[in-house]
């Protein structure tokens, strides 16, 4: 027979709205009749009915996360944070994946609206005032976008494209091309933004070469594009873009670095088993996945939160960066991260 809230109730001594609250609002219950009712919860093998609980409180319990392709190997880490610290809350994460797909990306957050507490959005392509006219149906939070009046959590992407041009402005290189991301894409703008700049203040000439799929075969599909460019450094939009254009200059003849410096950005597994290992601006995808759901959490039931975290980014110097053919500084040895400031 099924342990019930009578016999929690029971057996700490106490009525059964106070074992109510203990698991549906914690924060309204003494804290010594708290760790009382819990205790002898976990000792009689209770546990509360989800669905009665959503019922009392009008809270489902679930949280929403909402990424551009799942398969991208940028999104598991923030996946898995998210989950793990969903759980500590008693939260559970409901995954779905767009496809890069503006339109299907609606369709789920409408869909998911009336069965979680709230939605993280991860690098949504949606326009401005679509996630804004969401936000008024379900609580957001977003990941690596910023929008005026919508809870936001950015991994400073725009400083670690920085970071990028100065370490190859640094070397001697004055041609450089970007691989712009998907069209739409706010994270494609924030590095095109800052690497121009960049780049201008180091005399140097950039190329931009896109939009392009974020993906392997994005890169790839242009490297001849940035041979006849005559580029000798490239900063990708993402890792995936980065290995697979290293692979596509490969094939044509070209080495890395000896001919084309190339980096990447968010420092997946993969950047580190490659040949050559490549630079990279590591992005804290975990630290990020994590702060969304704590963010969601305190703000969730305040509409008018405009809550905004933003987090570092650091370069990652690894074997795919090389000298190009102006003066430049000393070779970097093994692996050295160079965090928010200048680059060596």
């Amino acid at each position: 027979m099924s342990v019930t809230i009578r016999d929690v109730a029971r057996a700490s001594g106490v009525h059964i709205s106070t074992v109510s609250r203990t698991f549906s609002a914690p924060h309204l219950v003494n804290p010594n009749t708290r760790s009382r009712v819990l205790a002898c919860a976990e000792q009689l093998g209770y546990r509360p009915n989800r669905a009665a609980r959503a019922l009392i409180t009008g809270r489902t319990y679930n949280i929403g996360l909402i990424v551009a392709d799942i398969a991208n190997p940028f999104f598991p880490p923030l996946i898995k944070a998210a989950e793990s610290q969903a759980r500590k809350h008693d939260h559970h994460i409901f995954v779905a994946d767009t496809n890069e797909d503006a339109a299907v990306e609606e369709e789920v957050v409408r869909a998911l609206a009336k069965q979680v507490d709230g939605v993280l959005l991860c690098s949504p392509r949606m326009s401005n005032t679509l996630i804004e006219q969401l936000s008024r149906e379900v609580p957001l939070v977003v990941v690596n976008r910023q929008i005026t009046g919508i809870p936001a959590v950015v991994m400073d992407v725009a400083q670690g494209a920085r970071l990028a041009i100065e370490h190859l402005t640094a070397r001697g290189h004055r041609n450089i091309a970007l691989l712009s991301g998907p069209r739409g894409s706010w994270t494609s703008r924030e590095i095109r933004r800052s690497a121009t700049a960049t780049a201008r203040a180091g005399h140097a000439e950039l190329t931009v070469i896109g939009p392009n799929p974020p993906t392997e075969t994005g890169g790839l599909s242009v490297a001849e594009d940035v041979l006849q460019a005559g580029a000798t450094a490239v900063l990708a939009y993402n890792d995936l873009m980065a290995i697979g254009l290293i692979e596509g200059l490969f094939t044509a003849g070209a080495r890395v670095p000896e001919d084309v410096s190339v980096i990447g950005i968010d420092d997946i597994m993969l950047s580190r088993l490659t040949r050559p290992k490549l630079t990279t601006v590591a992005t804290p995808t975990a630290a990020a996945g994590r702060a969304a759901v704590d963010m969601l959490l305190a703000h969730g039931d305040d509409r008018r939160s405009t809550a905004h975290l933003h987090l570092q980014t650091e370069l990652v110097i690894r074997d795919s960066t090389g000298p190009g053919p102006g003066p430049h500084s000393p070779a970097d040895p093994g692996d050295v991260i160079v965090p928010g400031g200048v680059a060596s």
